[in-house]
Parts: structure tokens; sequence; C-alpha cells
């Protein structure tokens, strides 16, 4: 493999995870004011719940099925799941899944470039995030036609061994992309650029969503009127 590819996909997935753990937690320390989703409702209610819905609905699933069905060793699934099985899998639900989320961040881009108050108030990190998200989505989709070409699992099986590789600090994941399409390719870059400038948008809130979790098991707070 060439530096290029050894650095971009060796040593660039790690720079992009210490990134996105350290500033996230270094933003939450010290501008923690920052911290929120910077909601345009009261500019502009148009488009916004149904663009909205949409994209959260779609990007959810795919962020949790990416999660699980990369990471997950196929050892795991492999007695009741072929890997070509899960491939096919994959593309049906990860293929409604993505269209959903690109209508959806479609709206929403299309409403914060051309409503002029909005537009005004938007940083340009707000435009930039949406942007990336939006090509990431649109690459996503594109490997479906490329990944059906591979029905057997094998590009998958890779795939996800090099992200198993990464995270588990183990050799060789750069060799598992040798044969990997330039899209694959592509999205895997844009998804790890997406976590290095992560903590520095808008979309530090995810972590209190996931923290809102906590409310479920949180005891009861006590409200009593004076006297």
């Amino acid at each position: 493999m060439s530096y290029s590819q050894t650095f971009l996909f060796g040593i660039y997935p790690y720079i992009a995870l210490t990134v996105f753990l350290l500033g996230s937690l270094i933003r939450f320390d010290r501008e923690q004011y920052t911290w929120k989703s910077d909601s345009s409702q009261m500019l502009k209610r148009g488009q916004l719940r149904l663009g909205s819905n949409l994209f959260h609905i779609g990007v959810l699933f795919l962020f949790f099925g990416h999660l699980f069905g990369i990471l997950t060793p196929h050892f795991i699934y492999e007695p009741f799941l072929s890997s070509g099985d899960k491939q096919i899998l994959a593309m049906v639900t990860g293929g409604i899944a993505g269209v959903l989320a690109f209508i959806g961040l479609t709206l929403l881009l299309h409403r914060r470039l051309t409503e002029p108050r909005i537009r005004i108030t938007s940083k340009p990190s707000d435009i930039l995030i949406l942007l990336l998200l939006w090509l990431q989505l649109l690459l996503g989709l594109a490997t479906i036609p490329l990944s059906a070409q591979h029905l057997d699992g094998s590009m998958m099986i890779r795939l996800a061994e090099w992200a198993q590789r990464i995270v588990t600090f183990r050799g060789g994941a750069v060799e598992l992309l040798a044969g990997a399409g330039w899209i694959f390719k592509t999205h895997l870059f844009l998804g790890m650029t997406i976590f290095l400038v992560f903590p520095f948008t808008r979309l530090v809130h995810v972590w209190s969503g996931f923290a809102a979790v906590t409310y479920v098991v949180r005891a009861w707070q006590l409200v009593r009127p004076r006297g």
C-alpha cells in the first residue's frame, strides 16, 4: 500500500477519533453555553418538521446500523445469518433509511440556504456540516449498486474487518481495502472527517441526546409549594 493509503486509512482514523473524543470533552468543559443545536424554528417553521423528522429517523437507523453491523464480529451472527444475507439486509434497510435521511437533509439544507433570516444567522460550520452530511448520504446510497456486485458479502466482510482492526489496534487494516472502489474509500474518509469536525459544530448536541436516556432512571424531583 502507498503512503497516502496508509495515512488515510491507517493513521487518519486515530487522528479523527482522538479529536472527536478530546474535542468534545474540552468543549463541554470550557464552552457549555455553545453546547446546543441552535434551533431556527422561531425564524421559520416551514420544512423544518418534515425535514428534521425524516433526517433524524433515517440517520439514527444508519448510525446504529453501521455501529453494530460493522463492529459486530462475523462469528457472532454467522450461525443464523450468512454474510451474503447480511449484506442484502443492509442494502435494503440501509437504502430505505438513507433515502429518508437524504430527503430530510435536502429539505433542511434548502431551507437554510434559501431563507434569508436563517442564512444570516447560520454559522459557516452549520452549512459545512450539512453539506458534509448530505455528501456522505449521497455516497452511501451510491455504494448500494456497487455492493450488489458482491452479494457474497466479501466486500462487507473486508470493510467490517478493517473497522474492527482499527478500533482494536490490530495491524493489517489498510491492506483489507486494497480492492475496495473509490466510492467506498471516499465514504470511509468522509465519515472519519465528520468525526473530526464534530466537536466544532452543532453536532455536539448528539451527546446530550444519548445522555437523556439517564432521565429514565433518575430519581424523582420533588417540588413543594411555599407554606
